[in-house]
């Protein structure tokens, strides 16, 4: 089983608290450099773009009730060169890199391959830049980049087609990494067809819409079957650079939960999978059944662990108490922070929702964690524990992933 960390650097109010966000990246920063001496394998960094303050001026506001920013890192590849630069060990990971705003996939590829260049002009340089990317949490990060609907029909069929403007990014980025010379009539195309959609009534409504817009007959709407949208990037042929980056020090993994985008991403390059410990088993083993047929051939085959998983950890270890109330404080604390970030996101309490990430998460003593790894984890997994989960106190966070690595981790042989 392999440990990595996940590092939110969530900026919001908790206890009454917001630290300034210099105090964020210290602390952060701190938690990194133990990471590197504890042996976590990689630091997987949540990233964010655009105020969450400041959106909530606009009608639409994603997270109304939400006090601060949901995330203070804006770009994996600054922050990487630093982190690289006071550790020894330690990788790290995009979680996850949003490849449709600031400049598009083309720009996000020729910023990748010069970063590895960077990168590798330590000798003897191994560790790895893991580059998940996606779309973004939240479309209000896209929408001033031009990635948003642009006629009528794409906005009624905008549910179904964001995939396939993802999935056209995808190509662009993963065909500019792997250092093609192409353009954009080379990228295939977008189709919407009636698979895409819920209903008979869903289709009918974006074939009339289209046939209305693009001068069509009444008639001729309802023998559509298939509307090609245009590109969302046009452009000339085109070859990124640096040319000679050292692409062994990359690893990609997409945050796309659609079977659909994770087999079309691994038509270019070997390309792993993002995943939740909230998701159900059986769909877990699903997509590594899946991705074993579905991998790019160049990968090597796939392994577990190009499956990451997040997992919230509250742990506690607190000497000359006993086992039993070590796991009640770590509920506790739990409870607590999960009833504050959610209450914070969403504005109100769902008992339920508290109770299930309760039990999605790795809540207890170290033996308790042990246990619940030993019943929910297969021995190759590979996990992304969340120790910074609406928690500014540097200390207790350290704490926990010291207890973790020194008390669990050892442990994991017999899971």
């Amino acid at each position: 089983m392999r440990f990595d960390l996940f590092l939110s650097i969530c900026q919001t109010e908790v206890n009454g608290s917001k630290p300034s966000e210099k105090v964020m990246f210290r602390n952060f920063f701190d938690q990194v450099r133990l990471a590197d001496e504890l042996g976590f394998g990689c630091a997987w960094v949540a990233e964010t773009h655009l105020s969450c303050q400041v959106q909530k001026r606009n009608p639409g506001a994603v997270i109304p009730h939400f006090t601060g920013e949901i995330g203070l890192n804006t770009d994996i590849l600054q922050l990487g060169h630093k982190i690289f630069a006071e550790t020894k060990r330690i990788h790290v990971g995009s979680a996850i890199r949003n490849i449709l705003c600031n400049g598009g996939p083309m720009a996000h590829a020729e910023a990748v391959r010069t970063f590895l260049s960077l990168h590798g002009l330590r000798e003897g340089e191994d560790r790895l830049l893991e580059l998940g990317f996606a779309s973004g949490r939240f479309p209000f990060s896209n929408v001033p980049y031009g990635v948003k609907p642009r006629n009528e029909t794409e906005k009624i069929a905008w549910p179904a087609l964001r995939g396939l403007v993802f999935q056209e990014a995808t190509e662009i980025f993963l065909r500019f990494l792997k250092g093609e010379v192409f353009n954009s009539r080379a990228v295939a195309p977008k189709l919407l067809t009636r698979g895409l959609f819920r209903s008979d009534e869903d289709w009918a409504r974006v074939a009339e819409t289209h046939a209305r817009e693009a001068g069509l007959a009444k008639t001729e709407a309802a023998r559509l079957g298939v509307i090609e949208v245009p590109p969302y990037w046009v452009f000339d042929d085109v070859g990124v650079i640096p040319f000679e980056a050292p692409m062994h020090l990359l690893r990609l993994t997409i945050g796309a939960h659609d079977a659909a985008s994770q087999a079309f991403a691994n038509r270019f390059l070997p390309v792993g999978v993002f995943n939740l410990s909230i998701t159900p088993g059986p769909a877990i083993e699903e997509t590594h059944e899946r991705m074993k047929r579905d991998f790019h051939p160049e990968g090597g085959g796939w392994h577990r662990h190009r499956m990451p998983r997040t997992v919230l950890v509250f742990i506690d270890n607190t000497p000359g108490i006993s086992d039993e109330a070590r796991s009640d404080r770590a509920v506790r604390a739990g409870r607590s922070a999960l009833e504050t970030y959610w209450k914070a996101v969403e504005g109100t309490l769902d008992p339920g929702k508290i109770e299930n990430a309760v039990d999605n998460a790795l809540v207890g003593s170290p033996r308790d964690v042990v246990a619940q790894m030993k019943a929910r984890f297969h021995p190759e997994d590979r996990l992304m524990l969340w120790f910074d989960f609406n928690n500014h106190d540097n200390e207790a966070v350290k704490r926990s992933m010291r207890w973790f690595m020194e008390d669990v981790a050892p442990f994991a042989a017999e899971v």
